[in-house]
Parts: structure tokens; sequence; C-alpha cells
């Protein structure tokens, strides 16, 4: 999307200024990091030198070494030097020595303490153990967290100082990042006219503070070890420097977990204390952001200026049943409306919104039987944002892509009602039949870069939310022809739905689509009542879509401020550091460890900036001849290492040393035009000339396919003669490759912060055994949009050579091409996808050379399972080649989604 017009609130806000807040001339440079721990004599103090920070950070954060390795790595590192005649000490004689070192690390320091909270109601001899238990709250200085937050550089190109508007080349308005939306810029203005009296105030920028909360379970097998974390993330950070997860997100604190037996637990004593324990706990963390709320600090900013910063509490990051407990509202009410939990769908455009202010005028003028039963209301909780200025948590919490669209809506809702449907339909046996065979038909998917296959379909126990997401891109075409054409339009309009949600950016258009697709979704999800399988739809997680129409003009787009951030962070954050503790009182180890990673990160963004970690460790010792501009942590490529050492995967023999995963990623680096390029090593077991590799990969029309490509190449004006293989003669050489790599911008995935994107394309005679030639993307007219100017095209060869006739020789990256054609000018009315067909028939289909550089990106075809049960010697190998018509899968990714958007 081409951004034309990005407005600010103010031109005079969020200016540069000492660190004593006088506001600096313009163009002035930031001034020089100034290191708490570094001597003139040993620049990478704490550490002895070079190899003895790399040897920590090696063992301590990549290889996450225990104590009792690290002590084996200082006996082999003493045992080498002693070899080698050196008897110097080693910077270190134990683990305790090396940890006390990081421990010492001035930079990113922000330790955990403890506060102790108790039951403070009435207690005797006979009260229960919740009563008289003494809870702990482990939490850090949320201001000096966030200060460290604001400081890291690594996010110079990813932060937003102020709140603006922006639109697109139509003129219309896009919502992507949080300071992009309307809460922030209102957010703004009331911050700022609120003490506009103050001198103080003035070029002040705007910190909101993201929050994030969300119980995570560690270990079943000994005895379900939870804990709840609490994170924090500065809300000017762009979405994809937030979802890339480094310093963006933190834990900020460790919340306590009130226990009791099954009779207690239902006491509306313990049910109180536990929610008013939250609460206290909550506003306790965020005690050290309320004076900066009215009176500005000077903090230091991703581009290494100084500036006056007012926090504000800004959204809030939590699944439903966390809502519930956020909010003080009653379970199976809204906590964002007061819709009423047996038809919360009923009149949502018009329910009234839930406030601070009228919640409180409604606990005073009516009986607490009254608020809990007609508003949903708890009177005996306050929530915590009670007591911050200009907060109120119904407007703060965010809406929730993972639980309430892809667990909730699909997996947990229309997944189980199309099973409950074929078994009401057509009885036991024959269901299960039927869900066997869509099972078949989803592990016969084809297979794509990235997609997690289910090679047994859905039968397994434990879901997550990678698999809910890896289900929603193939499961509509395996249930087309099973159950009814209005159910198939049910998923595929919720689809269409969840999608534009998901996207990085969102278009004023997008969202009025977005209402008529929402509409069309409650229409047709009436399918489900009809058909028996749901007395009535009102449920909590459905019911939320609506309220996304009013969020994303709030908060920008929904993916930077989804549960999934929370999750994938409690991996660093709670269960990394779990399985390195000793299991017994784990969460003091626990809680050392993140603060040692965060320092240990912090320190090595240092040595970055003062360029100390340049080129190999050996090389700072010894290495005359280095490249100075080579960082130790860049790789040489980023290819996938293989058997072969060609860096395309699986070895020749089929085995594969590498990582599958690493077929798609983020890309580092900034944003770019997007680019396709072949593999770094050709493969040599190929013939080089064009006639013996012709016949070697059994392509008998690949030299004439090659002749009339040169022809057009060398004559672009020219219609290609009949005689094309008497005028053109080829004697050059070629060269196979196994793999392409496209990197194109793709905010809306997994993607690098820049926001761009890897992706391999692979063309492999023997992939883990079994041949595999991709689909993709072929740009036949650039003005058209979506599908109308593209063909699908499958590889059969990826190769190049030199064009020795051509005025400016060059090498020439190619791909020998067969075609998939329309089926139709219209998207296919049930799955709303595209329809195609290949050209030709099965055995004979012509084939074409193309440039490389007019492929886009790869495609994923779905077979067209038709009516019938997939026979059984279809599989995801053979899938491309047995069927009559394919849809082009517009859910492989959100960039194919809005590459695929007319």
């Amino acid at each position: 999307m081409v951004k034309l017009l990005r407005t600010g609130i103010n031109s005079f806000i969020a200016l540069p200024c000492d660190i004593n807040g006088n506001f600096l001339p313009r163009f002035t440079q930031p001034p020089p990091y100034c290191a708490p721990d570094v001597t003139e004599a040993n620049p990478y103090h704490p550490f002895d030198d070079r190899l003895a920070f790399d040897w920590a950070h090696y063992h301590f954060v990549e290889l996450q070494s225990s104590a009792r390795n690290i002590n084996k790595g200082l006996d082999l590192w003493l045992a080498a030097k002693l070899e080698a005649g050196n008897d110097s000490p080693l910077p270190w004689s134990s683990p305790r020595e090396m940890y006390d070192t990081i421990d010492s690390i001035q930079e990113g320091d922000a330790p955990f303490s403890t506060i102790e909270l108790k039951y403070s109601g009435p207690v005797d001899d006979n009260s229960p153990k919740w009563m008289t238990q003494t809870y702990e709250l482990c939490v850090r200085d949320s201001r000096k967290l966030l200060q460290n937050q604001l400081a890291t550089t690594d996010f110079a190109d990813h932060f937003n100082y102020k709140p603006y508007r922006e639109f697109d080349h139509q003129c219309d308005r896009v919502w992507c990042n949080l300071m992009s939306g309307d809460w922030a810029w209102s957010e703004a203005v009331r911050s700022f006219n609120s003490i506009a009296q103050d001198p103080r105030t003035h070029g002040s920028m705007l910190v909101p503070v993201i929050c994030g909360s969300d119980k995570t379970t560690v270990s079943v097998a000994t005895g379900h070890q939870e804990y709840h974390p609490v994170y924090q993330s500065p809300g000017n950070l762009t979405n994809t420097a937030r979802r890339g997860h480094g310093n963006s997100v933190l834990p900020v604190a460790f919340l306590p977990i009130p226990k009791a037996n099954k009779r207690e637990a239902k006491r509306p004593e313990f049910q109180r204390f536990a929610r008013q324990l939250y609460h206290a706990c909550l506003a306790l963390i965020f005690e050290p952001l309320r004076e900066g709320m009215l009176v500005p600090e000077v903090v230091r900013c991703p581009d290494g200026h100084f500036r006056k910063a007012i926090y504000s509490l800004g959204p809030y990051i939590a699944d439903y049943p966390e809502q519930v407990w956020l909010a003080g509202i009653v379970q199976g009410w809204c906590p964002k409306c007061e819709a009423a939990p047996d038809n919360l769908d009923g009149n949502y455009k018009n329910t009234r919104r839930r406030r601070h202010e009228r919640t409180d005028i409604i606990i005073q003028c009516f009986d607490p039987g009254m608020v809990w039963d007609d508003y949903g209301i708890r009177t005996d909780v306050v929530p915590f944002t009670h007591g911050f200025p200009r907060a109120d948590i119904h407007v703060l919490l965010s809406p929730d892509l993972l639980h309430q669209l892809i667990k909730g809506t699909f997996k947990d809702h229309l997944v189980t009602w199309v099973n409950e449907y074929l078994h009401e339909h057509h009885g036991e046996t024959r269901a299960l039949e039927i869900i066997h065979d869509i099972d078949r038909r989803i592990s016969a998917v084809p297979a794509y870069a990235g997609l997690r296959r289910f090679s047994e379909g859905r039968n397994f126990q434990q879901w997550t939310g990678d698999d809910s997401k890896a289900l929603m891109k193939v499961y509509i075409t395996a249930i087309a022809g099973h159950v009814p054409s209005k159910m198939v339009r049910c998923l595929a309009a919720f689809m269409e739905l969840c999608y534009i949600f998901r996207r990085n950016a969102i278009t004023s258009t997008a969202l009025s689509a977005a209402q008529v697709l929402l509409d069309e979704f409650h229409e047709l999800r009436q399918i489900f009542v009809e058909e028996g399988i749901r007395e009535s739809i009102s449920l909590p997680r459905q019911h939320a879509l609506p309220h996304y129409i009013t969020s994303i003009p709030l908060f920008g787009s929904p993916n930077g401020l989804c549960s999934s951030i929370t999750e994938s962070k409690h991996i660093k954050a709670v269960k990394e550091p779990w399985r390195r503790s000793s299991r017994f009182r784990a969460l003091p180890q626990m809680l050392r460890t993140i603060v040692r990673l965060e320092k240990l990160s912090s320190l090595r963004r240092r040595f970055l900036r003062g360029r100390l970690l340049i080129g190999s460790t050996a090389s700072t010792y010894f290495a005359p001849g280095r490249n100075d501009n080579e960082e130790s942590d860049s790789s040489t490529d980023d290819m996938m290492i293989d058997g072969d050492g060609d860096g395309d995967g699986p070895s020749k023999s089929g085995e594969d040393h590498g990582r599958l995963d690493n077929d798609v990623g983020p890309e580092d680096g900034p944003q770019a035009l997007s680019s396709i390029s072949l593999a770094i090593t050709p493969e040599r077991k190929y013939p080089n000339r064009l006639h013996k590799l012709a016949i070697y990969i059994k392509e008998p029309e690949f030299p004439l396919a090659l002749k009339k490509f040169l022809y057009g190449r060398r004559h672009p004006n020219r219609e290609v003669p009949d005689d094309i293989d008497v005028r053109i003669n080829f004697t050059g050489k070629i060269q196979v490759f196994h793999s392409a790599i496209a990197r194109f911008y793709a905010p809306s995935d997994l993607c690098g912060a820049g926001g761009m994107y890897r992706q391999r394309i692979r063309c492999n005679p023997v992939w883990y055994g079994q041949p595999r030639r991709d689909t993709v993307f072929v740009v036949q007219d650039e003005a058209q949009a979506g599908m109308r100017g593209m063909l699908i095209a499958r590889v059969h060869l990826l190769f190049s050579f030199i064009d020795e006739d051509s005025d400016a020789e060059a090498t020439v990256p190619c791909a020998l091409v067969s075609w998939y054609l329309p089926a139709s000018n219209d998207r296919h009315p049930d799955t709303g996808m595209w329809l195609v067909k290949p050209e030709g028939t099965r055995a004979s289909q012509p084939v074409q050379v193309i440039p490389l550089k007019s492929i886009a990106r790869g495609a994923h075809l779905l077979p067209n399972y038709g009516v019938g049960m997939l026979p059984e010697y279809i599989t995801h190998i053979n899938a491309l080649d047995e069927f009559k018509s394919y849809f082009v899968n517009p859910y492989i990714d959100h960039h194919c989604h809005e590459f695929l958007s007319d």
C-alpha cells in the first residue's frame, strides 16, 4: 500500500531536549551514550575482554547452559590454555563468578522485588488457609523498565513520537500502529490540555504503556505449575517491532495466584478476595508511572535524543476470562458493552458502551442484586484503572485475534459445529466416514513453504494457536461438498472478515467491507440454528467481532495488540527460565535469569554501537585482513545449510540436515522493493548443455521453450517465428538450482522489524525422498489488481545461463514452468476463491521459459475435491497432478490475502 499523507497532531510536541529538559535547536545531533560501567582501559567492562563476553553470552544466552555445563566448559578452556603454554588464569573459576559478573552489569538493570500481601478481613483459628496465607507479588519498577525500553536503539526506525493520521493514495484513512488511532490522538489532546497550565509540559511526547497479562502452565506432569506474568510495552513502537519481541515486550511482574480447594473456591468471600488481590497488585505494578502521567519526565529515546514524556495507560491485552476480571463484570457478559448475555448480538449497533462513570452511577443507584442481574456488574470489585488519570478499562481492552477469532470463533465454534452437523444429519457411522474423508483431504493438501501439514488430519489431542492458524488455511475446501453451500459460505465470510482484521494496515474501505462481511456472517451462521446444532448464538467471543469495527479506529490494527504477542513471550519470559531452574521454588531463579538475560542484551547493544563486536571472536586477536564492516552477529546468507553444503535444504539423497521452518520467516533490514533470487550455490549433478539437460530432466520441449524465450528477449517487439529452431542456436552452459528466495514487504505476517518477509520456492526432484515442484504467482499485467493481473504456474526447473549474443551480456535467471489457467472470470460462489485448471492434459502439459523476475511470490493451490470421497492413492505428493481444477488459496498467509484483493 502506498502511503502519501501522514498528518501529525502538533509540530511542537515531542521536541528533543537535553537531560535537564531544555529544548535543543533544530538539527542538533543527539548526545553520545555514556555507559555507566565503561572504563577507558577496558571497554568490555565488567568482562575482561571480548573473549570473556562472547563466551558468557554464548553459554548463558545461546546455549542456555546449566552450571554443570558451564563448569565443564571452563575446565576445557583452562586445559586448552595450559596445553598452549599459557598459564594465565581464566576470567572465572566457577559458574558463580560468571553469574556475579553478569549481575554487576549496570545497563538494562531492572531488578525484581517482592511485595507481601494478606487477606485483611476477620480471621480466626478455623479460617481457611487462603485467609491466613501470605501472597507474594514479584514486581519491578515499571517506570525504570519503561525507560530501558524507550532507550533501546534497535527501535530507532520503528518508533512513533507523535500521534498521527495516515491516508493512502485514494485518500482512504489508514489505521496501523497504535499512534495512528483516534485514541492516541485524543489522549494526547486530553493529557496536554489537562496540564496545559504547567510550562513543564510544553514540547512533551505521549508515551502510552501497553499492558498485557495471561496465565500460563509450565508443566502438566508436575502438578500444573502456573504463573501469571504481566507484560508492558511502549505504545509508540510499530506493530512489527512489538511482534518481533526482543526488548519490545518485557515482563514487569508475576501476580500471585490464590489457591483453594473446590469447596472454598466457590465461596463468594474467596472469589471477592482473589479479584481484589488481582486489582490491588495491578495498581501496585503501575503505580511508579502515576507521577509521570501528570508531570513529564525526561527520557532517552531510540534515536538517542532526550525528550519529555507524559505517560498514560494504554490498551490492555487479555483473553476473555482475564477481561472479565479486569472489567469487574459477571462471566458471560461483554466487558465493553451492556448487551445481555442471552442475546449479545441482538442489537449490537445500538448497545450502550460501558464506562467507569456510568458503572459508578449504576452501583450507587441500584441494589447489588439488580446490578448483577441487569447490568452484569460486580459491586465488590473496583478495576485498578479507577485510580489512574484518563484510564478506563472498558475502553482500553483491546481486540484479541488469537482467542476471539482463531481459537474461539473458528476452532471452538465453527469447526465443532460442522462436526456436530455431520453427526446430526448423517448419523454416527456415516458422519465418522465423512470426518475421516475431511481429514484425508486436509492431509492431502500440497506442500507449501512454512505450511504446517496435518499428516493425520485433525486427529491429535493438544491444539495450539499455530495449529488453529494452519487449519484455517486449508479447511474450507476440505468440507466443501460434504456440508450445505450456506455453511461453506458462512465460513468463507468469516475467513474474509478474519483476514481483514488481521492486516497490519486497515483502510476505511477495508473496514467498511468488514462491516458488510460481519453482517453477512451473522446472517449465514443461522444455518447452525436452522439445522438444530445451536438453539441460539450468543457467545462472548463471537460477540466481540462487532467491537473490532469501533476498536480499529481507536487503537489501529489488532495485529499489534493480540494476545499471541504475550503468549509467544511466555517462551522466553516463563518457560525457558523455568526449564533452566531447579524446579524447586523456581520463581526466584526464573526472575534472576530474566534480569541477567536483559542485562546481557543491553550490554551487547552497547558493544555493537561502539563497534566492539566486529568480526568473529578470533578475528579480534589475529586477523589483519578481516573485513571491518562485517558484524559478528550477521550471517553470510539466509540460506538453510544442508547435507551437500549447497544451501538448499535436503541433500541429494533426500535427507534433510537443515531446518524446514527456514523456508519462510522474517527478513532483517528496512522496507525494500520485492525481489527474487536463485539460491546461492547451483546444483552440480546436472548436465550443463541444453539438450543433455532436457533429456536428464525428461522435458523434451525445454530446448524449444528456451529458444522462444531467447528470441523474445533479443527481439521484444517481434512475434516468435515458426522456424525458431533454425534461427536460434544456443551453445551456452546452464546452471540448475533447487530453490529461489522471494523477499517482499509483508507486515501483516511474522516479519522483520522493517516489515520484510522471506519465502523459499522449491523445485527439487528429491525433497524428503519425493519430488517437489512449487506453484507461483507470475505477473502478467501490473495494471490489473489481484488475480486479474496474475497467472499461476508450476515450476519445473530453476536455472540460469549467460546470454552471450545479447547486447548486455549477463547471467539470466529463469524458470521453466507449466500453466494453470483461470477456470472462470469470477470467484467461486461458495468458497470465494479463484478457480484454475491445468493447461493441456495430464499426459501433455505445455511448458514455457519465463524470467525469474516475473515471479512475484509462491502460490498455494487447494484441490477442488468435489462431492465424493478422496481416493486412497492421492496424497500431498501427487495432489497437484490428479485433479481437473484447483482453488487458489488466499489464506495461506496475510500477504497473499491482500495480494489477491481486487
